[in-house]
């Protein structure tokens, strides 16, 4: 049997996969927190227009819920080249992202191609950032996360008898990463990752993010540093603090 070799010059393709198909019940936005306006355009807007700057990333998938009907209308220069959208998501983000990767390769993706995977909600993401991500990644086996070493102490929490939340441990925070996103791996990697771990309930609670999945296998994802104002918009306050950061 023949093998193919690939030519010396043969470069993967890099895509984006934006989960974009949650309620964003934690945000009190009134409804989902991808489209909540912050500094003049729809949360998720910002996002994509960081991602589409990004020369090396061929193109990005949208994975809406299959009744989203909002998309176009807070996004509506949303097309073009490169610019996908596919009402495909699923129960959970980890459901969506499989999902998304399964589109992906039914629009050409193959299994050597990256995928960066980033939360609709981090829209602060910085063009520099994601480029740090993919120089780190390129040359890798495994593929990585852009992530912040812990500089908060931790404590674990318990409640009283009357009700108060009250802290009983301090946690020892060396050696601790907060995660972000991108999260960057080959679709080949990632979706059999994905697949392994939402086929038990056991393991479907403990997908926590695509790192996680990849761990699942026995692989350790490169921490690569990100960014502070990289953040995950989640509570009410995060809206403000976006729409300052975003107005600078």
């Amino acid at each position: 049997m023949s093998l193919t070799i690939a030519s010396p010059d043969f470069q993967p393709r890099c895509f984006a996969l934006v989960p974009c198909a949650g309620v964003g019940e934690r945000a009190g936005a009134g409804g989902p927190k991808q489209y909540h306006p912050v500094a003049g355009r729809a949360m998720v807007a910002h996002t994509l227009a960081s991602l589409r700057a990004v020369p090396r990333i061929d193109a990005t998938l949208v994975v809406l819920s299959p009744e989203d009907d909002q998309f176009e209308r807070h996004v509506p220069d949303w097309q073009g080249d490169g610019a996908w959208v596919a009402r495909v998501g699923g129960a959970s983000r980890a459901h969506s992202v499989a999902n998304g990767l399964n589109e992906l390769l039914e629009r050409g993706a193959q299994p050597h191609d990256w995928v960066l995977v980033h939360d609709a909600a981090r829209c602060l993401i910085s063009v520099d950032a994601v480029n740090r991500l993919i120089d780190a990644c390129l040359p890798d086996e495994v593929g990585g996360i852009l992530a912040l070493p812990l500089a908060d102490t931790l404590k674990a929490s318990a409640q009283d008898a009357d009700g108060l939340t009250r802290a009983v441990e301090t946690i020892d925070r060396s050696a601790k990463w907060a995660a972000q996103t991108p999260q960057m791996f080959r679709v080949g990697l990632l979706r059999p990752a994905l697949m392994l771990g939402l086929s038990a309930p056991e393991l479907a609670a403990s997908i926590t993010d695509e790192a996680s999945a990849i761990e699942g296998l026995g692989h350790q994802p490169l921490l690569v540093r990100g960014d502070y104002e990289n953040f995950k918009v989640t509570w009410p306050g995060d809206f403000a603090l976006a729409e300052r950061l975003l107005r600078v």
